[in-house]
């Protein structure tokens, strides 16, 4: 059986382990490996693997990532703003947001985020991530002026901000259309927007999760219309709650879908649950959060099912640990997230595994597997390649500064 208490699965090659899986699944992974574009049923077969079968499915991932993209393994230095904890919306898998009398709520004023954004670009940041709550009477044009101060002041910081859920909420706060409030936010310097409040793109699931969260339609059109526009996002899929495989299948078929007709998305981020804190768990309605052979299965099937449309695979480390991601970045994943600085919204759900990371220290991680650091831009331009693995670079003992900096996705 292949579990996290076994180290032995990394060093098994890709074809031994095809010839230890079932022929079935074996040959859906074989055509795979040869360029053949996997549909729902494959997706399916392979979205429950166990044993030698979950063995070959992350060994031909991780081939498939080989061929794909190379043996180096990306990084990202930036920070994350969380600039409001106040939300209406009430996503029952959250533990981040506050109503706006909670003793804990807050809303940072601009001159503490653009003391932030400093601090950050002197720590080497090429990118801050912006992504907040939906307070009730934020002023429409909050989200154009807080990018248009920081581009003013920092105009070589790329601007990764504003979930589709906050585009939606801005357009309702404006009265503008949605394009052309995203053209006002990329005229004050907006660079991306995350793929975030996508959690499962399937009606039923979402009413489960978040009965006010927008509709899997409006994702959809927000997606498209931002690419159509020049501004590309990310993608992502939080996973180990209430949904199942087949529904990882519909929602990855779906990204992949939109990326033949856009081309627009840079990376695919899995995110598991975080669930301790979450009221989704504490009325028995989920199960507790992600396990380490889900990790692996959905980065693996990932890989497989989005390798020839979305190449770029990313791991999750507040999520994962370091432990989990090094795993799965040996399952198929071939970028490492970002530095953070700060990180609130998997924190505030529970989770355990830091807030901020030293450049240095994933360089090491990444040499502690065999493969080769580089650090990317948000577009995943390569800033800088770093040593091979038997490079004499040590794992530094110091942390980055707790204040503020963060993963975004």
């Amino acid at each position: 059986m292949l579990t996290e208490l076994d180290p032995s699965w990394q060093d098994v090659e890709y074809g031994h382990a095809l010839n230890r899986a079932r022929p079935d699944v074996a040959r859906i992974l074989t055509r795979a490996l040869e360029g053949h574009e996997l549909g729902f049923d494959d997706g399916v077969a392979l979205g429950s693997v166990e044993g030698d079968d979950l063995l070959a499915l992350v060994k031909t991932a991780d081939e498939m990532r080989r061929r794909a993209v190379g043996d180096a393994i990306t990084y990202v230095v930036n920070r994350n703003l969380n600039f409001t904890n106040i939300c209406f919306v009430g996503c029952a898998f959250c533990g981040f947001s506050r109503g706006p009398k909670a003793h804990d709520a807050y809303f940072h004023s601009t001159d503490k985020l653009l003391r932030k954004c400093r601090e950050a670009v002197e720590l080497g940041a090429t990118e801050v991530c912006i992504q907040g709550g939906l307070p009730r009477d934020l002023n429409g044009t909050y989200y154009a002026q807080l990018l248009r101060d920081i581009h003013s002041a920092l105009p070589e910081l790329h601007l990764h901000a504003f979930s589709p859920m906050e585009i939606a909420h801005g357009v309702e706060r404006t009265g503008l259309s949605l394009s052309e409030h995203l053209l006002s936010l990329k005229e004050a310097g907006l660079g991306s927007i995350p793929g975030t409040a996508a959690e499962i793109l399937d009606n039923d699931v979402r009413e489960e999760l978040s009965p006010n969260k927008l509709r899997v339609e409006r994702w959809i059109e927000i997606i498209k219309t931002a690419h159509s526009l020049g501004i590309p996002s990310t993608s992502t899929m939080m996973y180990g709650h209430t949904e199942s495989p087949e529904h990882w299948v519909r929602h990855m078929l779906l990204l992949r879908d939109i990326q033949k007709e856009t081309g627009g998305f840079t990376e695919f981020v899995p995110l598991g649950f975080i669930h301790t804190e979450t009221r989704l768990f504490r009325k028995g309605n989920a199960r507790a959060g992600h396990s380490f052979t889900e990790d692996l299965i959905v980065h693996a099937l990932a890989r497989v099912l989005l390798n020839g449309t979305i190449p770029n695979l990313q791991v999750s480390w507040v999520k994962l640990g370091f432990h989990g991601a090094l795993a799965c970045l040996q399952a198929g994943a071939n970028d490492f997230s970002g530095t953070l600085m700060e990180e609130s919204i998997s924190k505030a759900a529970g989770a355990d595994y830091g807030e901020n990371v030293l450049p240095g220290e994933l360089r090491a991680l990444t040499r502690s597997i065999g493969r080769i650091p580089a650090e990317r831009t948000t577009t995943y331009e390569i800033r800088q390649m770093f040593a091979a693995p038997d490079s004499d670079e040590r794992l530094p003992v110091e942390r980055m500064p707790a204040a503020g900096i963060g993963v975004g996705y």
